[in-house]
């Protein structure tokens, strides 16, 4: 259960574009929103819901804003209806590209993504045509200082999939049927999470040398901009060259 992350790389870039385009609040809103819809409005018996309130506390978020943005998801208040699709596309060589959108205008977000993708050397695809080069796990992330051998025992008992110990943090990949064992697991031991989510994992990489990969990298990019997006999955298998680049740029 080893190998160099390529999730949380990704992640904290993106939440860093966030920022610096005003973005945060609006991304983070949204998932409360959805969190709150999908598991209920109670943040102490819904995990990922917790964890967003967490973020969105982190992120100064204004108190109000999280009260109505969890509202919105239980249907207390009215507010625009949030619906949440992925669109399948070709990157520049081929590469297979997932792109999770939460909108509340689908003819807006499917254009955004579509111009982007054409602009950036990429193709849309049909329902089918990239999502099977992925597959759907659960995703965990702790910042915090840890005991590696006792996490990996907790963890792994619980049914964690995969777990990676990098420099500054673990990440825990989870089977679909076992995610909430492991979440309970892991906070019943006392373990604070930074980050649990359903991601979309590749199975099946495409590695590619450093020009072509930017070029795959700069469309993934500029799709994270769009405001409707929400989260973006690729097959490219990253080199340390890569991400150095990423981390430079």
């Amino acid at each position: 259960m080893s190998g160099h992350s390529k999730w949380s790389t990704i992640k904290h870039k993106k939440a860093a574009s966030d920022a610096k385009r005003g973005k945060v609040f609006t991304r983070i809103a949204k998932e409360l929103t959805l969190a709150a819809r999908e598991g209920g409005g109670d943040p102490d018996s819904n995990t990922t819901l917790r964890l967003a309130v967490v973020k969105a506390k982190e992120a100064n978020m204004p108190k109000d804003n999280i009260e109505k943005a969890i509202k919105r998801g239980t249907g207390e208040i009215e507010g625009g209806e949030l619906i949440d699709a992925v669109y399948e596309a070709y990157g520049p060589h081929s590469v297979g590209i997932l792109v999770e959108v939460v909108t509340d205008n689908r003819n807006r977000a499917i254009a955004d993504v579509r111009h982007a993708v054409n602009k950036y050397g990429g193709t849309m695809a049909e329902a089918g045509a990239v999502s099977w080069q992925f597959k759907r796990k659960g995703y965990i992330s702790i910042t915090d200082e840890i005991d590696q051998d006792e996490l990996f025992m907790v963890a792994a008992e619980a049914g964690a999939d995969d777990i990676q110990f990098n420099d500054d943090i673990t990440e825990i990949y989870v089977e679909l049927e076992t995610f909430r064992a492991v979440q309970e697991a892991l906070e019943a031991a006392g373990y604070a999470m930074d980050e649990s989510s359903l991601i979309y994992e590749p199975t099946n990489r495409i590695e590619l040398g450093q020009s072509e990969s930017m070029q795959v990298m700069n469309l993934i990019e500029r799709i994270e901009e769009l405001d409707d997006v929400q989260n973006v999955y690729s097959a490219l298998e990253m080199s340390d060259e890569v991400l150095a680049a990423m981390e430079a740029a």
